[in-house]
């Protein structure tokens, strides 16, 4: 219990007689974390804007001019046993025409009554996990060995180029968010660095006293914890409060649950204790 109230006290007097320095990687740190706070609620936020897009993307698969109508709702049926395939509607005739008349605005098939030219269709819904490139290639080859079918259409060559752009993002997005996590790292370091050095004719009265690195490094490694939880633990309460403040109606904006805010708080702790033995390992060995 001695040896714990005498961290403690070492604590103190650290903190205290370092203020500035201390103030300094607080503050530092609640800018770095705080950036890659905004970072990930743009990240989570836009994840979830292009699910809700790709949801409404479908598939129209055109029957064959020859299938009846029996063949059609047999092949609805085959559709819809396809594995990823959500819901499956056939589209007649009549509701194609009644679908294009709104579309334009008018009835452009006046004078069509007894032939109406428009295909039919089936137009396939899928699950969410189902709606990428290659899974739909193969739902698409799979469909086109039924009988009965003359076309399948979908936005294939956009979907392409939505994911490898949404891929690019990702990439570009975990480099920005590592280095910003890399640059709190060294700059806590750094902080904990100068402290040791301040402290260094202490370190070497304490251990000609016997005492060990462990007990040493303890007092600075409860420091960085601390600096690092409350550090981000702040910057949340700030992103928090402005959640409240500011009211964006044309974008639902994603944050975090308050159990991802803990662990983030809980990391950030970690990476403070990194910080804060790397800052005083150097010490260690003299």
């Amino acid at each position: 219990m001695t040896r714990f109230f005498h961290i403690l006290k070492e604590l103190y007097r650290n903190v205290r007689r370092n203020i500035m320095t201390t103030l300094s990687a607080i503050m530092v740190m609640i800018l770095l974390l705080f950036l890659f706070d905004i970072f990930w609620i743009a990240s989570v936020t836009s994840n979830k804007l292009y699910r809700d897009f790709l949801s409404e993307l479908q598939m129209e698969v055109f029957i064959s001019e020859e299938a009846s109508d029996s063949a059609t709702v047999t092949l609805q049926e085959s559709i819809l046993n396809i594995k990823g395939v959500n819901n499956a509607e056939i589209v007649s005739r009549e509701l194609a025409r009644q679908q294009l008349a709104m579309l334009v605005g008018v009835d452009l098939l006046i004078g069509y009554d007894t032939v109406n030219p428009l295909p039919r269709s089936i137009i396939i819904s899928f699950d969410d996990e189902y709606l990428e490139v290659d899974k739909l290639q193969e739902i698409e080859e799979r469909i086109y060995n039924f009988n009965s079918v003359s076309n399948v259409f979908y936005s294939k060559s956009w979907l392409a180029k939505v994911e490898k752009t949404k891929s690019i993002i990702s990439r570009v997005g975990l480099f920005l968010g590592g280095l910003i996590l890399l640059t709190v790292l060294i700059s806590s370091a750094s902080s904990m660095s100068l402290t040791t050095r301040a402290r260094a004719s202490g370190f070497e009265q304490m251990r000609l006293l016997g005492a060990g690195k462990i007990f040493l490094a303890l007092p600075f490694l409860i420091e960085g914890i601390l600096i690092g939880f409350f550090s981000a633990f702040l910057g949340w309460i700030v992103i928090l409060y402005g959640k409240n403040k500011i009211d964006i109606t044309q974008i639902e904006i994603v944050y975090p649950s308050y159990q991802e805010i803990l662990i983030f708080c809980l990391l950030a702790g970690f990476l403070g204790l990194a910080s804060g033995y790397i800052g005083i390992r150097k010490m260690l060995k003299m």
